[in-house]
């Protein structure tokens, strides 16, 4: 007997992942993944192409996993945000996308603030742009590869593209466009004086996408698409968003809830019905899943930063999270983890320094300073999101590849002096894509989204408590703090 089910999709910087959730109950029956090119920053890119050869390889995985053939009614798609695609009248890439850590557009970005001015540019969208908001390296592409812009028919964010190759309409959504740079948060509308200044005269409203509400259907599945991804039958195709949003949404979580993503990016989050403006630019009071708003703030180092410490040391993962747990009591090394520049801080061209060493550390603690660093990152952070006003009292709930260490999950707790919940959700992102693909082919409105995410919650899969050891945490946080903010971090500073 086939089941009705529904298709998720998390199409993130490093791999493509899908689910195939049964459409009544939730029920998880086959997923797949596929790798997506390595990209690295200055220069962060893949060819939206490679994206759709892994959605299709990730799909045809996902419903060979199943145990029985499913009937898919409806899929959506989450996605890496910032990311600029152009495409030309025949809805063909003109280049390589440039990738949210793509940092090669820094320049641009500050002319343009400097002639749009911070506070005037939060105050329209919600956040202050980075080198990492798609109107940056739109900016490049207009200085450095005019002749592509000119012929860019469509200015898209990845999720965007994957949806309109999937349906063949270009749409967006409010969590995806809230990043771009140049969407008012108050309105809903394109800012196109915005990108005259980044990009010269144009019309620019017959090149962006129809932003659509959180239950709204983007379309349906092209038959050409469905014969690629194996798909049969009508396919309705949700909205889509971004992909920290979309994990938000799968984890079930609510207003005040910390949510607290270690995995390419660093992320901590809560939902909120109401916009934030943070005057000092460290707060992104971006669009949500659910027509309010998910205050975030985004680093850019992070899971990564484990990946660089266990090179170094001589060991893998699982030796640097031992190693780290070994530390003991002492203060010890203190690491500010801005290995390839940060976003949250905007300082695109810091590098990461230690502290505080001696004659006397150990290889224990470089390995818990290694991993305390982005953490670190994340506490500053939430500290941001309260000098807001932002209600953050809720559980904290911690997700992304980096939870699969012990010791990050210790030190996270730690550092919060609280609980830290791990759900049983492998791939958050996929499975929020699975819940707004089911409410959008089941007709419900926004508040049923909403139930229909908390009766999908995961199940909790740990929970790590706090350890009251010697150390001095407060001091810790304030030498980080102290370090952080030195303008010798720049990678020009010795000059």
């Amino acid at each position: 007997m086939t089941e009705s089910a529904v298709l998720g999709v998390d199409s993130s910087t490093q791999s493509c992942k899908v689910e195939i959730r049964d459409l009544t109950t939730g029920e998880l029956l086959g997923r797949g993944a596929a790798p997506h090119p390595p990209a690295f920053p200055p220069r962060s890119e893949q060819h939206p192409l490679e994206w759709v050869s892994a959605l299709a390889n990730a799909t045809r995985a996902a419903i060979a996993d199943c145990p029985r053939p499913p009937v898919i009614r409806a899929m959506s798609v989450a996605a890496q945000c910032h990311g600029l695609v152009l495409l030309d009248l025949h809805g063909n890439p003109l280049r390589a996308a440039k990738l949210w850590n793509d940092t090669t557009g820094a320049p641009a970005l500050t002319a343009l603030v400097d002639r749009i001015g911070v506070p005037a540019w939060i105050n329209r969208t919600g956040s202050a742009p980075t080198a990492a908001f798609t109107i940056a390296k739109l900016a490049w592409v207009a200085e450095h590869e005019p002749e592509v812009l000119d012929r860019a028919a469509a200015v898209l964010l990845p999720h965007d593209y994957l949806t309109h190759w999937l349906t063949g309409r270009r749409v967006t959504d409010r969590s995806e466009a809230s990043g771009t740079g140049y969407f008012d948060i108050r309105t809903g509308r394109w800012i196109t004086d915005y990108l005259e200044m980044a990009g010269g005269v144009r019309d620019w409203d017959s090149m962006l996408p129809t932003v659509l509400a959180p239950c709204e259907p983007a379309g349906t599945l092209r038959p050409a698409a469905a014969e690629v991804l194996g798909l049969d039958g009508d396919v309705v195709v949700g909205p889509g968003g971004g992909d920290q949003h979309a994990a938000y949404l799968g984890l079930g979580l609510r207003d005040g809830d910390q949510y607290i993503g270690i995995g390419t990016s660093g992320v901590v989050a809560t939902s909120s019905r109401t916009t934030v403006f943070d005057p000092l630019g460290m707060v992104d009071g971006v669009a949500d899943l659910t027509g309010g708003y998910l205050p975030l703030v985004s680093t850019l180092n992070s899971a990564r930063v484990s990946d660089v410490a266990a090179r170094l040391l001589g060991t893998d993962l699982a030796g640097l999270a031992d190693l780290a747990l070994g530390a003991g009591d002492t203060q010890g090394p203190v690491l500010v983890p801005f290995l390839d520049g940060e976003r949250k801080p905007d300082r695109p061209d810091a590098r990461g320094a230690f502290a505080d060493l001696t004659s006397h550390t150990t290889r224990e603690e470089l390995a818990r300073a290694f991993v305390e660093g982005p953490l670190l990152s994340l506490m500053s952070a939430r500290d941001s999101l309260r000098a807001c006003g932002v209600d953050v009292s809720g559980a904290a709930t911690a997700v992304g590849g980096g939870t699969r260490s012990p010791a990050t999950l210790q030190m996270l707790a730690d550092l919060l002096d609280d609980e830290v919940t791990v759900l049983d959700a492998d791939e958050a992102t996929a499975r929020g894509a699975c819940i707004q693909s089911a409410a959008v082919v089941t007709g419900r409105d926004i508040a049923g989204l909403v139930d229909l995410a908390k009766q999908w919650q995961p199940q909790q899969r740990h929970r790590v408590s706090p350890r009251h050891t010697g150390r001095d945490l407060t001091a810790l946080r304030a030498r980080w703090a102290e370090l952080a903010a030195s303008p010798l971090l720049e990678s020009g500073a010795h000059r």
